[in-house]
């Protein structure tokens, strides 16, 4: 990857949207070479995907928490059930494996506190081995971006 792929890639992060002609010009390259960029970095699974940010409050979604979670490693067959469990909540956002005293670090959106109890109760306690369940509710989001800044140099 050179110093245009990362051009490119800081820009694309920005505006998923931008044209690729808009892009070709903004970097300096002619279209059918920015398009033959493009496509290597999609094939090379630099570029994942492409996606609407979706406002979480506009869409009703006005109660944020990060939960963490405890699991009990005698009272499961491995931690790779406990995952696939999680990962197929759909109030989960993002689901991260920690080193140390916790397992998991879960980012839950829901429309609000009635509906996080029913997650809590029906779905997050009834996955086999969690040992222990701890809520953070956001009160403001400070910085949430998705950009990773490329060093260009």
């Amino acid at each position: 990857m050179d110093r245009t792929d990362k051009r490119i890639l800081n820009i694309l992060q920005r505006n998923g949207r931008i044209t690729n002609s808009k892009l070709a010009g903004e970097i300096g390259i002619s279209p059918p070479a920015m398009l033959e960029r493009v496509k290597r970095l999609e094939k090379s699974g630099m570029i994942r995907q492409y996606a609407a940010l979706i406002d979480r409050e506009k869409a009703g979604f006005s109660l944020l928490a990060m939960i963490i979670i405890s699991v009990s490693l005698n009272e499961i067959k491995s931690l790779e059930d406990v995952k696939d469990k999680l990962i197929i909540l759909d109030e989960v956002q993002e689901c991260y494996q920690l080193t140390g005293d916790v397992d998991f670090l879960l980012k839950v959106a829901v429309r609000d506190m009635s509906n996080y109890t029913t997650f809590i109760n029906a779905k997050l306690t009834g996955i086999p081995g969690i040992q222990n369940i701890r809520t953070s509710f956001v009160l403001e989001t400070v910085k949430s971006s998705t950009v990773l800044q490329l060093d260009e140099d």
